[in-house]
């Protein structure tokens, strides 16, 4: 049985890495080939010409992954609920805010990120659809601890 201090630790943990890693999915969609070039000059990494780098798909299926398992582990089956709904408000955010100058934070032009916004809910998806189809365990019987035998 997992203790209520464990639970809400692991809650706290799987909800701060979710943001963490949500913004970084973010920043990493916005990644072009020149930006090594942009880099190395001194310049930002965002500045960089060329073709996307997808980075950003890969990490999401991975990190996405992990956050589910984490939460499964330490909260149990219901928890993986809490990642993939923040994680993907957090997504759904970032494509519809605008910034103070009338840009959206994340273009619709970007496919790198869209891809993304796709593969990390589908992960979370395909996690929690193999999650019903497993039953959950069966506590083993334990013995009462009385003489005799039954």
């Amino acid at each position: 049985m997992i203790s209520t201090a464990t639970r809400a630790a692991g809650i706290t943990v799987v909800l701060v890495a979710t943001v963490v890693t949500a913004f970084l999915e973010m920043q990493l969609s916005a990644l072009r080939v020149g930006a090594v070039g942009s880099l190395l000059a001194g310049d930002s990494p965002y500045e960089g010409s060329g073709f996307p780098l997808p980075l950003a798909v890969p990490l999401a299926v991975g990190a996405n992954l992990a956050l589910a398992w984490f939460a499964l582990t330490t909260v149990g089956r219901w928890a993986v609920a809490l990642p993939w709904a923040l994680w993907t408000l957090i997504m759904l955010a970032a494509s519809g805010v605008r910034t103070d100058g009338g840009d959206y934070l994340v273009g619709g032009a970007n496919w790198v990120f869209l891809v993304t916004m796709m593969a990390g809910s589908l992960t979370f998806a395909m996690f929690s659809y193999r999650l019903i189809l497993k039953p959950p365990p069966v506590p083993a019987a334990t013995d009462s601890g009385l003489s005799g035998t039954l």
